[in-house]
């Protein structure tokens, strides 16, 4: 386990202490600052894959499966590697929305799941893929076609991060089955959640008009069982729509960079 520290409110990042021997990587872009004592290196493989497949043509055509199936999931085409020399080290993590972390204590033999963009970083011992959730959801199409896959044989910490407030529920709580918008789910536990992406009612005029004027879409997540899964306020689809909605028309003329500013007070005068 990774000692750790979550810091800060509506854009959280996560302050690390690596001890000597530990390793913690990350998806390029995520790190903000590190101790003098802690060694930086990008490789295009996780801690845990090098050296498995062996070396030659076999190692070489894993390496690039790995990286193929990272770029069809939407993450960086490489990994930052973080440990420390000798004496303990900080490093600092932070995902790219304003929301919040979760620090995930992955157990020997579990499988977590989390939509394409959750990943920060992780330990050495935890192993990231990536799973497609099936044909017929693809078809449906929605974010939750993709998903990032989490193990480890012995256990580590892993962080994610999202859009928004986190909300921790457990679909048993419920009825054992919750119906949520593809663009909510962070994480969940991949043994114990079933997961499926459905469309939104019939295809007649009220299921048309949910999809259409109720903003939700034609497709849903079905998430079933007795388990852990983390939510998030704000979808980034949401958090797009909101941005150009209200960034207005592009203005060419001022100043370069002041915008409406700029054209009230350098523009051009008739």
């Amino acid at each position: 386990m990774i000692e750790h520290s979550v810091v800060g409110n509506a854009m959280q990042l996560v302050v690390c202490t690596l001890r000597p021997g530990q390793v913690l990587y990350a998806e390029a872009g995520k790190f903000l600052f590190r101790s003098g004592d802690v060694d930086l290196e990008t490789k295009l493989s996780q801690p845990s894959t090098q050296g498995q497949g062996g070396g030659g043509f076999g190692g070489l055509l894993r390496g690039a499966l790995d990286v193929g199936k990272r770029l069809v999931a939407g993450e960086s085409f490489a990994f930052q590697h973080f440990s420390t020399r000798g004496g303990d080290g900080l490093v600092a993590l932070a995902g790219v929305l304003p929301g919040e972390m979760r620090a995930i204590e992955v157990a020997p033999g579990e499988t977590w799941l989390a939509e394409k963009d959750a990943f920060v970083g992780a330990e050495g011992s935890v192993r990231f893929d990536v799973a497609f959730s099936g044909l017929a959801t693809g078809l449906l199409g929605g974010e939750g076609f993709v998903l990032e896959k989490f193990t480890s044989d012995t256990g580590g910490t892993l962080f994610i991060g999202g859009a928004g407030n986190f909300i921790d529920i457990n679909p048993a709580d419920y009825g054992g089955r919750l119906l949520v918008d593809t663009g909510c789910i962070v994480a969940f536990d991949g043994d114990r959640i079933r997961y499926r992406v459905e469309g939104i009612g019939r295809l007649d005029r009220g299921g048309v008009m949910n999809a259409v004027f109720g903003g939700e879409g034609f497709t849903q997540a079905v998430l079933e069982g007795d388990g852990r899964v983390v939510l998030q306020s704000m979808t980034i689809d949401a958090l797009a729509k909101a941005l150009v909605k209200h960034a207005g028309p592009q203005r060419s003329s001022g100043p370069q960079g002041l915008g409406g500013i700029g054209e009230l007070f350098g523009g051009s005068r008739d």
